[in-house]
């Protein structure tokens, strides 16, 4: 069975405001309120329109599926019930993402050090945002939103048995992150850095700490936390609260 995710404190998106002609449809304009007040108060409301109408889907095109099919690396963005962000890197032989159909991808949960910061804030928050980037061939990328469920290994062999299992030592999946794609877009190559594949032997499944990266940092033996010294902060104006205080809409942009 599915591994249910709790979502009682998971963040939403605003409902779209309606539209002020009485009988209109409501706005339905990809994207958050938040995306919205920015685009009217720095002038880019018709660019990002451009963008939206020509590079926003709501599932995979068969372009995106084989660009999903030979990528190595994804970076994951999730964030807690409050807010508290975390950005990770999940890397595996090309394919390793696998897309289950034109709305649904996973993406494979091996053994790691333990922590569980991105499965921990799934499950108090399925929003989830993947970027891939192909920074060798055509130095481009690809964004993918949606909901994320975590499903364990003999469970999803069991609903996609055609998902091969990797022979690689230390690579089998533990457990999977099913992602229901909810927007894909592309990520503008214009400061994507080229980069060239070499060959180098991975430690695959090592718990070797100078081969993991261990204290690369030199974090062990430090202070785990230090009191700050307070200093004066600035205060600045929010649009946002993910407290769920009401936004502060912006001023429109003046125009001469």
């Amino acid at each position: 069975m599915w591994v249910v995710t709790t979502r009682t404190h998971a963040l939403t998106r605003r409902p779209p405001a309606p539209s002020s002609e009485v009988g209109a449809p409501v706005d339905a304009r990809p994207g958050s309120a938040g995306e919205h007040a920015l685009q009217c108060a720095y002038g880019s409301t018709e660019r990002a329109d451009r963008f939206y109408a020509d590079q926003v889907r709501d599932r995979l095109l068969p372009a995106m599926v084989e660009f999903v099919g030979r990528m190595e690396m994804v970076f994951v963005a999730t964030a807690d019930g409050h807010g508290e962000c975390d950005a990770s890197l999940r890397a595996g032989p090309p394919g390793f993402v696998h897309v289950l159909d034109d709305r649904t991808l996973a993406y494979p949960e091996y053994r790691g050090n333990g922590v569980h910061a991105s499965l921990g804030n799934i499950a108090e928050n399925a929003h989830v945002g993947l970027l891939m980037v192909d920074f060798v061939r055509d130095r481009i990328g690809l964004h993918v939103n949606g909901t994320a469920r975590i499903v364990e290994d003999a469970e999803f062999r069991r609903e996609h048995p055609g998902v091969p299992v990797d022979p690689a030592r230390g690579r089998r999946a533990e457990r999977w992150v099913v992602v229901d794609v909810e927007e894909a877009y592309v990520h503008c190559r214009k400061h994507v850095p080229q980069m060239e594949v070499v060959t180098r032997r991975r430690a695959w499944g090592t718990d070797d700490p100078g081969r993991k990266g261990g204290d690369y940092f030199a974090a062990k033996g430090t202070p785990a936390r230090v009191p700050r010294t307070r200093r004066p902060r600035r205060r600045f104006p929010t649009t946002t609260h993910l407290g769920g205080t009401p936004s502060r809409t912006l001023r429109p942009l003046r125009r001469a």
